[in-house]
């Protein structure tokens, strides 16, 4: 009976929540890339005659990749004939429902999504409550959470996220619109080597020569031969 306190049946919203013409505030939507979960933006209404944030964030990833997630060549593992077709939300936890079976990757994409938000600690799927934890192998090693992709960021740029690598450590480099590198380090995450850990970093000030898309690219030194290992690369909207 707990799902009764609060349930929202998706599907009466899915009209109203597909475009961005009122969108009002950001929330995360994680994608697939090359098997791990990866956010992007989306916008969504907020306000007292919307639907709560974590339900449209959710119906945005029914939604499927757009023109432009699909160049940064992310896709979704959840079936093509699977709907959501509910979510309750109670004290900490979701409860969404859905029309078919959802392979562990959509699991992972689904409670990435909604444990975003403080409001939701655990996702009840089936008889399992899961977490982020639960989906490890679907993570990638450095997770960048904040700045996303074709964000419009200012110097000097702050990046957060976790990371699961060898000794905790990770570089990154970050090229200016015309592609040269302005800033490069490394960091070090609050743990690694098999335990995910956070990380907070603000790079140096930097100027960039025109408005136009830079990158900020992570990536893992190899222990074995010190190549590069799970680069990713993230475009960013950069202005003067």
């Amino acid at each position: 009976m707990k799902r009764l306190l609060f349930v929202v049946v998706v599907l009466a919203f899915a009209a109203g929540c597909g475009g961005d013409d009122d969108a009002n505030e950001r929330v995360r939507v994680y994608w697939m890339l090359n098997g791990k979960v990866w956010p992007t933006a989306r916008e969504v209404e907020r306000g007292h005659r919307a639907p709560n944030v974590e339900v449209q964030a959710l119906l945005e990833l029914f939604a499927r990749p757009n023109v432009q997630e699909k160049g940064l060549e992310l896709t979704t593992a959840i079936p093509k004939e699977t709907e959501l077709e509910s979510i309750g939300l109670v004290f900490s936890s979701a409860y969404p429902e859905f029309s078919g079976e959802m392979p562990p990757e959509a699991l992972a994409q689904v409670v990435y999504t909604l444990t975003q938000f403080p409001s939701v600690k655990s996702v009840e799927i089936g008889d399992h409550f899961y977490t982020r934890t639960d989906f490890e192998d679907f993570t990638p090693a450095i997770l960048v959470e904040s700045p996303l992709p074709f964000e419009e960021v200012s110097s000097p740029l702050r990046v957060t996220g976790t990371a699961n690598t060898f000794e905790a450590t990770f570089s990154y480099e970050l090229t200016d619109t015309d592609g040269l590198i302005v800033d490069e380090n490394f960091v070090t995450a609050t743990s690694g080597t098999g335990t995910r850990g956070t990380f907070d970093f603000t790079t140096k000030p930097f100027t960039v020569p025109f408005d136009g898309v830079g990158s900020l690219i992570v990536y893992e030194h190899s222990a074995k031969d010190g190549s590069r290992i799970h680069v990713v690369e993230i475009p960013l909207r950069m202005t003067r």
